[in-house]
């Protein structure tokens, strides 16, 4: 969920995000950033696998405040904002948004499936655990004991964010791993984003 950064993350300075915003003005000078650039921008391609593409998918629905299909200057800023200086709080509320595909405000043993194979796509294409092995059945199923407090097979935001607050297990499988920061700095010193 990009909650809690590690000790690799480098410092975003305001220089920084004011250069991304002018990155943003340029690139998008119709003021409009679509989900083509949007998925472009994090190496998302046609070459990449259906999980990776719906869960941009969900990233850019996430910020797009007005469901009109596009995100403009203001939602930029409010999302690089949250996602590169937010609260934790903020933070676990937009991860439960990305999360809840369908919007219904609840997680369905489906939608959790889905975080934690995404989660380990992203682990693995960051080289940060190669020979990563996951049970998803398992792990979902341990986190539905562990946050689904009334045992109903869903998760509400308020149970999504206690079960994150409090146990940082729950908060590592839940965790969105876009690298904000370690993106940012690479766009900033002109890395091609990651595939």
């Amino acid at each position: 969920m990009g909650q809690v950064q590690g000790s690799s993350d480098k410092e975003v300075t305001l220089q920084n995000i004011q250069d991304l915003y002018r990155k943003f003005a340029s690139e998008c000078p119709s003021g409009n950033l679509h989900l083509h650039e949007f998925k472009r921008i994090f190496g998302v391609t046609s070459s990449s696998s259906e999980e990776e593409s719906a869960y941009m998918d969900n990233v850019f629905r996430s910020f797009d405040a007005n469901k009109d299909g596009k995100i403009d200057f203001m939602e930029y800023v409010a999302a690089v904002h949250l996602v590169l200086r937010g609260k934790l709080e903020d933070k676990l509320r937009w991860s439960f948004k990305v999360f809840d595909r369908d919007g219904n405000g609840c997680l369905d043993r489906q939608e959790v499936k889905h975080i934690l194979k995404v989660g380990i796509i992203y682990k693995i294409k960051r080289h940060t655990d190669p020979g990563l092995t996951v049970n998803v059945e398992d792990t979902c199923n341990r986190i539905f004991e562990l946050v689904d407090k009334n045992k109903d097979s869903q998760i509400t935001l308020e149970e999504f964010m206690e079960g994150a607050e409090k146990d940082p297990w729950v908060m590592e499988q839940l965790k969105l791993d876009i690298g904000p920061c370690e993106w940012f700095i690479e766009q900033q010193e002109g890395h091609k984003p990651r595939k």
